[in-house]
């Protein structure tokens, strides 16, 4: 099973302490407490991953809260798995990513999107940037 990254973590932490911002500037809304817990316990082991399956329920519905926020598929519509290419040149992931893409896990994407975005050399962060920064609608 995947494991959901501590930046992912982080982000989630940051979207909800914006959403929900403290009233006195000391509390933290229920779902930044439940993700910060898990944010300590991976500092605390010095780990940089938790399992996805062994979150407690308060702190993955938080993180699939922002989860939901994120764009689904790193897809700019320039495919060329489909043309034989181990890697996409549009969007980088593998042809195996592309293919099992709609029955990932949450954790499954963002550990690719994590690999593209740090490798960035996929069209989607050069020539075609601007593809890349519009949100395409969510499939139901």
């Amino acid at each position: 099973m995947a494991g959901i990254h501590i930046t992912d973590i982080e982000s989630a932490i940051n979207w909800w302490r914006e959403r929900s911002p403290s009233p006195d500037g000391i509390s933290a809304c229920n779902e930044v407490r439940a993700l910060a817990e898990i944010y300590a316990l991976l500092v605390y082991g010095q780990r940089s991953e938790c399992s996805e399956t062994a979150m407690p329920a308060a702190a993955q519905a938080a993180w699939l809260a922002w989860y939901g926020t994120t764009p689904d598929a790193p897809c700019i519509a320039i495919c060329s798995t489909s043309q034989g290419d181990a890697i996409c040149k549009g969007c980088g992931r593998t042809f195996e990513e592309v293919q099992q893409w709609p029955g990932m896990t949450p954790a499954e994407k963002r550990g690719s999107w994590r690999r593209i975005t740090q490798q960035g050399t996929a069209w989607r962060f050069n020539r075609y940037a601007e593809r890349a920064r519009e949100t395409p609608a969510r499939l139901p």
